[in-house]
């Protein structure tokens, strides 16, 4: 991780060396967003990896749920706070603040202790990583969560019709672009808050699947929705869903995986994870071309409800699956 943290620190110190100095230029720009890019493919598992280590088994979900509540408040600020810093000074003084964000962050890095080492996994290769699947065929608790994972994204997704639902089905323009797009994340903000409230969730397979009938469910009411409050309001709660799944997700994966295998397991998990954002985003548009943006919207919402009733009865693990290891 700290490797990987190095390589945004480097990034950071050469644009503003290079924006200072005005030689700042697009070639440059684009090859740092690829080592970024590619750092994080290494950063991602390793950080879902360390967070096991850190916490007891019992305080792993509520860990999990700050982590993402910690992330959306990133996302949402982080575009804010830059655009302060870049008014009151100058686009070098970003790329300053950044890069000693990052120091710090690897200084905390530095000083962070783990409960437990994970037994030497061997060197990375072919082997390793089939290793790695392997274990995903295997355990249906983590080969659900995946599953579920990519295919509700790739048919439940909307967010590559929004402008279309603002434009023409909705008619309400940029401004209402705006709310929509952003009611996605105040559900999943707001969620988070809640989770990090409630007692934490015990079953949570079921919480899984309860999750996901309600991302499906609130994706077709916001697809057949002709009402903008209430395309709001289906949107937030997807949002809201989402969350819930993401953390028992996370939770389950990780908890059901062993120290050695977390890191390749973690890996597998970012391709779903990422495949399905590009996927839902391809099948969207391509549906959506065919028929119509509702259509589209809607038979994702039902695809993502069929795929969870086949997930449920083929993999009964998951259904009964239990933070606390209790017998469901």
């Amino acid at each position: 991780m700290m490797l990987a943290q190095a390589v945004p620190l480097a990034c950071s110190l050469a644009l503003w060396l290079a924006t200072r100095s005005g030689l700042a230029s697009l070639p440059l720009l684009y090859a740092t967003v690829v080592a970024v890019g590619a750092a994080w493919a290494f950063d991602s598992p390793s950080r879902a990896a360390l967070l096991p280590t850190l916490v007891a088994r019992d305080a792993f979900p509520r860990a999990v749920t700050i982590a993402a509540t910690n992330q959306a408040l990133a996302f949402t600020t982080g575009p804010a706070l830059c655009g302060w810093v870049i008014a009151a000074a100058d686009v070098a003084s970003v790329y300053a603040v950044q890069a000693g964000l990052i120091a710090a962050s690897l200084v905390a890095l530095a000083l962070m202790g783990t409960r437990r080492r994970a037994a030497a996994g061997g060197v990375v290769s072919l082997a390793a990583i089939r290793e790695g699947l392997a274990f995903v065929r295997r355990n249906p608790v983590v080969l659900g969560c995946m599953t579920l994972d990519m295919f509700a994204v790739i048919f439940g997704g909307a967010a590559a019709l929004l402008p279309i639902y603002a434009t023409d089905i909705l008619r309400v323009g940029p401004r209402g672009y705006g709310l929509l797009t952003s009611s996605l994340e105040l559900g999943a903000l707001v969620m988070s808050l809640a989770l990090t409230i409630l007692p934490p969730i015990r079953r949570a397979g079921v919480a899984l699947l309860a999750a996901v009938s309600v991302y499906g469910l609130t994706t077709i009411v916001f697809g057949l929705s002709r009402w903008f409050p209430l395309s709001v309001l289906a949107y937030m709660t997807v949002g809201m869903a989402d969350q819930v799944s993401v953390v028992m997700r996370s939770t389950a994966i990780q908890l059901s995986t062993p120290d050695a295998l977390r890191g390749r397991v973690s890996s597998v998990n970012m391709i779903f994870i990422g495949a399905s954002n590009q996927l839902g985003a391809a099948e969207s548009g391509f549906v959506a071309a065919l028929t119509s943006a509702p259509f589209s919207v809607v038979s994702g919402g039902v695809a993502s409800l069929l795929v969870l009733g086949i997930v449920a009865g083929a993999l009964p693990e998951l259904r009964r699956y239990r933070i606390d290891g209790a017998a469901a």
